[in-house]
């Protein structure tokens, strides 16, 4: 809701201070501008970047409006985590071994579907609790192999907003390239043109311009930022999971394992310890 109101204050700012100055938004509006500037800035993306990168970025530029990574969200890992860990503590690291190999079919991973949903969040969860059932590493072996593959996510989930980061910083120069052609043409019918045809076409040039920073500073910069907003919240939740497994592995049990993992969360959405309390006595 606050990004759609963000939207909506740059179109409002923008184009009711130009109305309001005298400016008519019809002067605005040339398609072709648009097709210059919008097809050389996504082909030049298109170009830059794998696939996979592309799929991300029009994935998550259709969700920014709605985030996954909210309280009950959090919730929901944290318990599962619980309820895990309370099983294997009770009836051994084996009692589990079902769970992790398939967690679609397992009794405890499908009360959670939002997390089942996430693949790569599933197996990276399943894959440390493979990893401590062995009993073969240490605590803080544990702790580095999750450093070094947390450092390894951490550039790839940073990826797509670095890569639409570009995009805005070329989009004012792709402004200009917009308003050289405009003036080509303008030089072009120089002979034959009225002076009010000469302003015309000049006009058209300097919308290419405008159009360029503003979609930059206002609209492909923000959705860098979003992104790399989401980003750093995803990181911060395998940070936590991260957490919580250590302490296991170092012995803690269940329910002072997922309080290390609460400390880990970001405070915008972190759950208190009571609710977190009241959602393990609810599993």
């Amino acid at each position: 809701m606050v990004k759609i109101l963000g939207i909506i204050v740059v179109f409002a700012s923008v184009l009711g201070g130009f109305a309001l100055s005298g400016g008519k938004i019809a002067a605005l509006l040339h398609p072709f501008e648009f097709m210059i500037i919008g097809g050389a800035a996504l082909g030049a993306f298109l170009q830059a970047n794998p696939g996979s990168t592309t799929k991300v970025v029009f994935r998550k530029s259709l969700q920014m409006f709605s985030t996954r990574f909210t309280q009950a969200f959090y919730l929901e890992v944290l318990r599962l985590h619980y309820e895990i860990l309370n099983k294997s503590r009770r009836e051994g690291m084996m009692a589990i071994e079902a769970d992790i190999e398939e967690p679609a079919s397992s009794p405890i991973f499908s009360k959670y579907p939002a997390i089942l949903k996430d693949e790569r969040m599933t197996a990276f969860i399943c894959d440390y609790l493979r990893i401590m059932s062995s009993g073969n590493m240490a605590p803080h072996e544990l702790e580095g192999l999750f450093d070094m593959e947390l450092a390894s996510l951490k550039e790839e989930l940073e990826h797509p907003s670095h890569a639409v980061t570009r995009v805005a910083d070329g989009l004012p120069a792709v402004g200009i390239v917009a308003a050289v052609l405009g003036i080509v043409i303008t030089m072009a019918i120089l002979a034959d043109a009225s002076n009010a045809m000469i302003g015309e076409k000049v006009a058209t040039a300097l919308v290419g311009t405008f159009i360029g920073i503003l979609a930059s500073y206002g609209f492909v910069g923000p959705l860098a930022a979003s992104l790399e907003h989401d980003a750093r919240e995803e990181l911060n939740l395998y940070e936590a999971i991260k957490a919580t497994l250590v302490a296991s592995a170092s012995g803690m049990p269940p329910t002072l394992a997922v309080e290390f993992g609460r400390k880990v969360l970001f405070a915008a959405h972190r759950p208190t310890f009571a609710e977190l309390e009241q959602a393990m006595r609810g599993s």
